[in-house]
């Protein structure tokens, strides 16, 4: 593997363990085993890193949502396309912890994320068309079809930190991919009203296998 490659597996990974901001470019020298004169050889600062990075995971997304047109979706595509979403997630879990510092902090990732978020609404809007031509969700209008994808980018991108405000700071420390894929429990609900009466149940069993375990109230007031 090119040196190159391996300063951004290396961030990437040391990104996501410990958080972009306790990470510097002479930790991940120091990772590699490089000087940090090398690491500037192909990397200007730390944003440069983390640009390539999200170059990267949007590549990833693009991928997971290349929709066929070709044939009529399923349910298992459906579950397909969340289920490598939140994998995407999980993967680059670093970026969504604490994207609008990141986006304050780089112009070009600010205006090329911008564009991400459009493409991606656009496909979640083209999946909700399909599923609806399957008859897996009733049709709707364009505008109801526009802020139900809306719904579902929220629930996707801001899951992460639903978790870091709800189970508190240790555990969002040692956050699993199994808690992180229950955020797949909140997309499927936003589908419920929708879903066709020949769907429903297979929908609603899939969904459950996702089913958030947050933390109980009075055992918080309790310790508290």
């Amino acid at each position: 593997m090119k040196t190159r490659d391996k300063i951004i597996l290396a961030s990437l990974e040391l990104f996501n363990e410990r958080g972009e901001r306790n990470v510097t470019t002479n930790h991940i020298a120091a990772h590699l085993a490089i000087s940090p004169g090398n690491l500037y050889y192909h990397f200007r600062n730390k944003s440069d890193i983390i640009y390539e990075i999200f170059l990267e995971y949007e590549k990833l997304v693009d991928y997971y949502l290349d929709i066929p047109e070709d044939r009529a979706m399923t349910a298992e595509d459906m579950m397909f396309y969340l289920e490598s979403v939140f994998d995407g997630l999980w993967s680059y879990r670093f970026f969504h912890r604490d994207l609008e510092y990141l986006l304050d902090s780089d112009p070009r990732l600010r205006q090329d994320y911008r564009e991400f978020t459009n493409r991606c609404l656009k496909a979640i809007n083209r999946i909700f068309e399909k599923l609806a031509e399957a008859g897996i969700i009733e049709a709707q209008p364009e505008d109801l079809r526009t802020a139900m994808s809306l719904n579902v980018w929220l629930v996707v991108t801001n899951w992460m930190a639903f978790l870091k405000t709800a189970h508190a700071e240790e555990t969002y420390a040692n956050l699993t991919i199994n808690e992180l894929k229950q955020g797949i429990y909140q997309v499927l609900t936003l589908e419920v009203p929708y879903l066709t009466s020949g769907y429903r149940d297979r929908v609603l069993a899939l969904r459950e296998k996702y089913r958030p375990t947050l933390p109980d109230r009075n055992e918080s007031e309790t310790s508290g």
